[in-house]
């Protein structure tokens, strides 16, 4: 009889061994540093309001179709239209003209320059012929003027504003008041007394006084009896 040898087998012999799986990846945390960049916004700029300008040059006749007229103290040859930068009540800039006789147009822009520096505010600044000459009709829309060939108030003289030697800032502000204290404007009652607070008001002893005091004109506040609130003239009157 014939014996099988039975070889035996290693269990698992012959198989091949299973590769470990490969561990989960931990994830990415993301910094401040990885991120992509993100552009910034820029931040607009305030643009600075324009700076104080000044142009003096000669007056056509046709620029003064009221205001002025043969018999006049001044040629109008001898005035000059000054086209200058104000600071308006709006908070904004503005450009507005003013006429003077050719004397003083060097005080006028001085003058002008300090109060567009301190941004003081002044309503509007039309040459009187706008209200065809008319003072009453100039003054009770607020408007700072300057040469008007006319007659002081209660006079049978000439005005300095006839010299082209005078003007009026913001005359509802500064109202012309008689020696009872009354005005013949409106519109400018609650503006009688001094010294008061207020947009474009003038008061005794201010920057504005002092500013044309020091270029030698003076302020009708300061008159005995009627007060001219708005009024600066060259050499006073």
């Amino acid at each position: 009889m014939a014996v099988v040898a039975l070889a035996s087998v290693a269990c698992g012999a012959g198989e091949s061994a299973a590769s470990p799986a490969p561990a989960a990846s931990a994830p990415v945390q993301e910094t401040p540093q990885s991120r992509a960049p993100v552009a910034a916004t820029p931040t607009p700029s305030k643009t600075a309001p324009p700076t104080f300008d000044a142009k003096v040059t000669k007056v056509s006749r046709d620029r003064l179709p009221h205001s002025w007229r043969p018999g006049c103290p001044v040629h109008y040859r001898d005035l000059r239209l000054i086209t200058l930068t104000y600071w308006g009540f709006d908070n904004k800039p503005h450009t507005g003209e003013l006429v003077v006789r050719n004397t003083v147009t060097d005080d006028i822009v001085t003058v002008f320059r300090k109060l567009y520096d301190w941004r003081w505010p002044i309503k509007q600044m039309k040459l009187v012929d706008a209200y065809k000459a008319d003072d009453f009709a100039s003054i009770d829309v607020d408007n700072t003027s300057a040469f008007n060939c006319r007659k002081a108030t209660g006079s049978s003289n000439w005005s300095n504003h006839a010299y082209g030697a005078a003007i009026d800032i913001n005359p509802r502000e500064n109202p012309y008041i008689t020696a009872s204290g009354s005005t013949a404007h409106q519109n400018a009652k609650k503006f009688t007394e001094r010294p008061m607070k207020g947009k474009g008001v003038v008061n005794p002893g201010d920057k504005v006084v002092k500013a044309f005091a020091a270029v030698g004109w003076e302020w009708g506040g300061y008159w005995s009896g009627a007060k001219d609130y708005q009024h600066f003239s060259k050499g006073g009157g």
